[in-house]
């Protein structure tokens, strides 16, 4: 199970907009040229993040912002901004195991649980990592 590359392009997308706002105009062409990718998919996950209040975007040539300082932005807020979760659930359960085999029986009692931690434990490290983190770690690396 992966989740979505959505959210990976959104970070990039967002760690893009904190580095360049401000010395140039952020457009959905200018994201497109460093995520490598068609400007549509830019445009929506661009529509997702301005829903969830994370960047605001000037109509036109404009160009997008941050709607929030780097460091009250969580890999959180991006991974629900851009529908990660399906109905709230990370992992998507099979709904109708045999219920003639002793495993396909009893897997939901002895899975949902533990999905259902190891969920809440992966958006809980989410909650503690931010774009500042991000970017704070891409002006190290930058050559």
């Amino acid at each position: 199970m992966q989740i979505s590359s959505r959210f990976t392009i959104s970070l990039h997308m967002l760690a893009c907009i904190d580095r360049f706002e401000g010395e140039r105009k952020v457009t959905s062409e200018f994201l497109a040229g460093s995520v490598n990718c068609n400007p549509v998919i830019i445009r929506r996950l661009l529509g997702l993040l301005k829903a969830a209040g994370l960047i605001t975007v000037t109509r036109g040539s404009g160009g997008a912002s941050l709607a929030r300082p780097p460091e009250k932005i969580t890999f959180y807020d991006v991974y629900l901004a851009v529908g990660c979760v399906d109905q709230g659930k990370l992992f998507h359960f099979h709904e109708k195991p045999s219920v003639s085999c002793p495993v396909g029986r009893n897997i939901h009692k002895a899975l949902d649980d533990k999905l259902e931690r190891t969920q809440r434990a992966m958006e809980d490290e989410m909650r503690k990592i931010t774009l500042a983190d991000v970017s704070r770690d891409l002006s190290e690396h930058t050559v």
